[in-house]
C-alpha cells in the first residue's frame, strides 16, 4: 500500500465509473434520487409549470380569441401598468390575474351592450414578466422564466442541476415586499432582500417534499461552492484542494502532489466535523471525501 501511495502522481484512480456512482451515492435511495434529478434534467421535463395558475404581468404577450369575431381577436402586449387596450371596451386590467380571470372579465364587458353570449379564450404566448435566478454551482446559471408554479427542485433542473463543485446546501433569497432592489439576481446580505430558506441539497434530492418550496417572481437560488478539502502531513504540497463530488482520498493526495517518502499509507485518516464535533475516521484510498474534510498523512514508523 505504501508503494501505491508513492505513485499517486503517476497513476489514475482505480475506480470504475460504476464504483464511483455507488460510492458517491452511498445507498440505493440516494442513487434513485440523483438519477431521478438527472433524468428530469436530460429529458427537459423537469418543470411541468402549470400555465393555468400563472399570473400575467407587464410585457407578457397574450393571444385573445373572441369566437366568431376575427376583428376582435389578436395579439396583445401587457403594458407597464398591467393593462391592455381592447376593441370596444377600452382598457382592461390584466396584471396579476390568471388567463381564466381575464377571459371572464372580457366576456362580461363585451356582453354589456356589444355582443350576445361572447366566448373568449386567452392564452399567454410569450412569458416576459416573471422569472427567478439560479446562480452559483449549477450547469447553466442564469434566469429561469416563470410560466406557472415552479418548485426549487424544478428550477435547479432547468439550470442543469448542481455541478460537481456544488456545496451541501441551497439558499433561497427573496425581495422585500417594497421591491426596492434592482431587478437582477440577489446576493446574501443585499439591502432590500431576505433569506427565506437554507436547504440541504441531499434532503432536496432525496425527495423530502417540505424542502421543495414553491418559488416566487424575483427569487434567487444560490448554490454555493463547496468548502475545500485540506491535505496535511507527509505530502509534497500540503494545503487546500478543491472539492468535487467524486473526490476520493486517492485524488486528494494526487492534487496535493502525492505522498513523500516518509508517508504511512496505513495510518491515513480524515478529520471531519459532524454536528460541531470533531471525528477521526480511518479511510481507504477509494473512500469519498466531504467538503471541509482534512486528510492527515502521518509519518511512517521506522
Amino acid at each position: 500500500m505504501d508503494t501505491l501511495l508513492l505513485g499517486l502522481t503517476r497513476r489514475r484512480s482505480p475506480l470504475t465509473g460504476r464504483r464511483r456512482c455507488l460510492l458517491r451515492t452511498g445507498s440505493l435511495a440516494r442513487v434513485l434520487a440523483v438519477c431521478t434529478l438527472w433524468a428530469l434534467v436530460l429529458t427537459g421535463v423537469a418543470a411541468p409549470q402549470v400555465a393555468g395558475d400563472y399570473r400575467v404581468g407587464p410585457r407578457d404577450q397574450l393571444e385573445i380569441t373572441v369566437f366568431g369575431h376575427t376583428d376582435l381577436s389578436g395579439s396583445y402586449t401587457v403594458s407597464a401598468d398591467g393593462s391592455i387596450s381592447f376593441p370596444l371596451i377600452g382598457e382592461v386590467p390584466v396584471g396579476g390575474r390568471t388567463t381564466r380571470d381575464i377571459e371572464t372579465t372580457i366576456a362580461q364587458r363585451l356582453a354589456d351592450g356589444f355582443l350576445k353570449s361572447p366566448q373568449v379564450s386567452v392564452r399567454v404566448t410569450e412569458y416576459r414578466s416573471q422569472r427567478v435566478f439560479v446562480m452559483g454551482e449549477v450547469g447553466q446559471p442564469g434566469p429561469v422564466v416563470l410560466t406557472g408554479s415552479l418548485t426549487l427542485l424544478e428550477a435547479l433542473a432547468h439550470a442543469g442541476g448542481p455541478s460537481k463543485t456544488a456545496g451541501t446546501e441551497v439558499i433561497v433569497l427573496r425581495r422585500n415586499e417594497a421591491r426596492d432592489t434592482a431587478p437582477g439576481p440577489l446576493s446574501i446580505g443585499q439591502p432590500g432582500s431576505r433569506e427565506v430558506a437554507r436547504i440541504g441539497l441531499e434532503d432536496l434530492q432525496g425527495g423530502r417534499i417540505k424542502e421543495n418550496i414553491v418559488l416566487q417572481d424575483g427569487d434567487t437560488i444560490l448554490v454555493p461552492t463547496a468548502e475545500p478539502v485540506f491535505v496535511l502531513g507527509q505530502v509534497k504540497t500540503p494545503g487546500p484542494v478543491p472539492y468535487t463530488r467524486d473526490l476520493t482520498v486517492f485524488k486528494a493526495l494526487s492534487l496535493a502532489g502525492g505522498a513523500t517518502d516518509l508517508a504511512s499509507a496505513r495510518r491515513i485518516h480524515v478529520i471531519r466535523i459532524v454536528r460541531g464535533e470533531k471525528q477521526e475516521i480511518k479511510v481507504k484510498l477509494t473512500d469519498l471525501l466531504q467538503p471541509g474534510d482534512t486528510v492527515m498523512v502521518p509519518t511512517r514508523w521506522f
